[in-house]
């Protein structure tokens, strides 16, 4: 019976520690594919959607220590038609700095990256499939419209939006928001569909260098241009993914918490059972003189031991389960990719601390079924 309760305690830990390092993994694996799009730091208008980017402005960005690179962003919702069918996304205009800020680039999986000062695109896989269009088809160009900015009415339909007409050079794949919604034009195209007036930007992307402090950056930022932006880092800039995980992370935690719970109430049947099995020697030492609050004590400890011993058994194995996904990936979740997991010392904290306190109450459950009546008969 000990044995028993021990071994579900043993399965239990180790299945929350591998699943508590599997969603640490997948939270390494969805920042690191959002560093090949998102930056160090993104500063977006703190109201309306767009902002005067002066000379003067440019300077003291630069003179800011840990800012390496930057890069002026127009980003607007356009119409894209190809054909007789027409989408809904989102244009992102970038200089040629963008690719010293992200790694865009190395996401481009079909043609090429923009040519500075043209009128090329770089379409997401999501929109090319939906649309039906490939990379360098120039017998089907593709279609952008915005609404115009401006009260009246105009004299004909083309008088409410402005558009042009632009080539697909590449092809990305990040992850299904950004291959759906997301195409990239050079910042000159995107400033003339829109309208914007010179130094009229939509944010800027900044990337640090490796030793910066980004509290310290932001605090630069902040003193210099007053609440002129809203600042975010990456984590902030995939909130509702980060959300999402930490989310269903806790609901995981939970549920194997109540395995745990689950399994130690063996643990209470198996100090009962040995308090059973030893109700001959418990009574002699009730008769000796032993108190019985002193013989609740013993069966307090043994139980208390053998579900701290089990769990950092379970914590043991779930480490070696860990390390060995990670140095031998068995288990893909793609033929290519294998099932991300990180080890993190703060989960180790979490089950051992979750395992001593279930294992001291049970243990204290089990121990309080100790009584006179029950020693004396």
């Amino acid at each position: 019976m000990t044995l028993i309760a021990s071994g579900g305690v043993i399965v239990a830990s180790a299945a929350l520690f591998i699943v508590l390092s599997v969603f640490s993994g997948l939270k390494d694996f969805s920042l690191k594919f959002s560093s090949f799009v998102d930056p160090d730091l993104k500063l977006i208008p703190s109201e309306g959607k767009s902002f005067i980017w002066t000379e003067n402005d440019k300077a003291t960005l630069l003179k800011i220590e840990g800012v390496a690179n930057y890069s002026e962003i127009i980003e607007e919702r356009i119409i894209i038609r190809s054909e007789n069918k027409n989408l809904i996304a989102t244009l992102k205009g970038v200089d040629k700095n963008y690719l010293n800020v992200t790694n865009i680039e190395a996401m481009v999986t079909k043609g090429k990256w923009l040519t500075p000062e043209s009128n090329d695109v770089v379409s997401g896989s999501g929109i090319s499939d939906n649309l039906s269009f490939g990379v360098f088809d120039f017998l089907k160009p593709l279609s952008l419209y915005v609404p115009k900015v401006g009260k009246g009415q105009a004299s004909s339909i083309k008088g409410y939006y402005n558009s042009v007409f632009v080539n697909n050079v590449g092809l990305f794949t990040i992850n299904e928001e950004l291959s759906n919604n997301y195409i990239f034009s050079n910042i000159e195209l995107a400033k003339q569909l829109l309208s914007y007036n010179e130094g009229q930007l939509s944010a800027l992307e900044l990337k640090l260098k490796l030793d910066a402090d980004e509290d310290a950056i932001r605090d630069q930022l902040e003193a210099s241009y007053g609440n002129k932006f809203n600042i975010k880092n990456r984590a902030e800039l995939n909130d509702a993914l980060f959300k999402m995980l930490n989310t269903e992370n806790l609901a995981i935690y939970l549920i194997f918490t109540l395995v745990i719970i689950i399994s130690l109430f063996n643990v209470i049947g198996a100090i009962i059972m040995m308090v059973l099995d030893k109700k001959k020697s418990i009574n002699t030492l009730f008769y000796l003189g032993t108190e019985t609050k002193a013989i609740k004590s013993i069966f307090f400890l043994q139980g208390s031991l053998m579900t701290i011993v089990s769990g950092i058994i379970g914590i043991v194995i779930g480490l070696a389960v860990v390390f060995i996904q990670q140095s031998f990936e068995l288990i893909m979740l793609t033929p290519d990719l294998a099932y991300p997991v990180k080890f993190n010392f703060f989960n180790v904290l979490i089950v051992f601390a979750t395992i001593f306190a279930l294992g001291i109450i049970a243990s204290r459950i089990a121990s309080q079924r100790i009584t006179p009546s029950l020693i004396k008969s």
